[in-house]
């Protein structure tokens, strides 16, 4: 299961959850819909902190493995030109 899976299913739980409380709690009608509107904000926003998090870390994971690829085809070509020079002198 995947890390964005995971944090979409705590965030939508624990906003699910919230809701459901304030719904059951003793207090007005309005204020209950300004707090749920509250919560949602808040959990939006924490989401989308949560998520920006996420894909820095996977954009900084793109950029190891790529410069993990580009070393990799460049010792794959030193070793070819290598190979045919050595072939080229015999």
């Amino acid at each position: 299961m995947s890390a964005g899976r995971v944090l979409l299913g705590v965030v939508a739980g624990a906003a699910a959850g919230a809701i459901v409380g304030m719904i059951f709690a003793p207090a007005k009608g309005s204020a209950t819909r300004k707090r749920i509107a509250q919560r949602g904000t808040d959990y939006a926003e924490e989401a989308k902190e949560k998520f920006s998090e996420y894909i820095d870390a996977l954009a900084e994971e793109y950029d190891t493995v790529k410069e993990g690829a580009m070393d990799w085809a460049e010792k794959g070509k030193d070793k070819a030109v290598s190979v045919a020079r050595s072939k080229h002198l015999k």
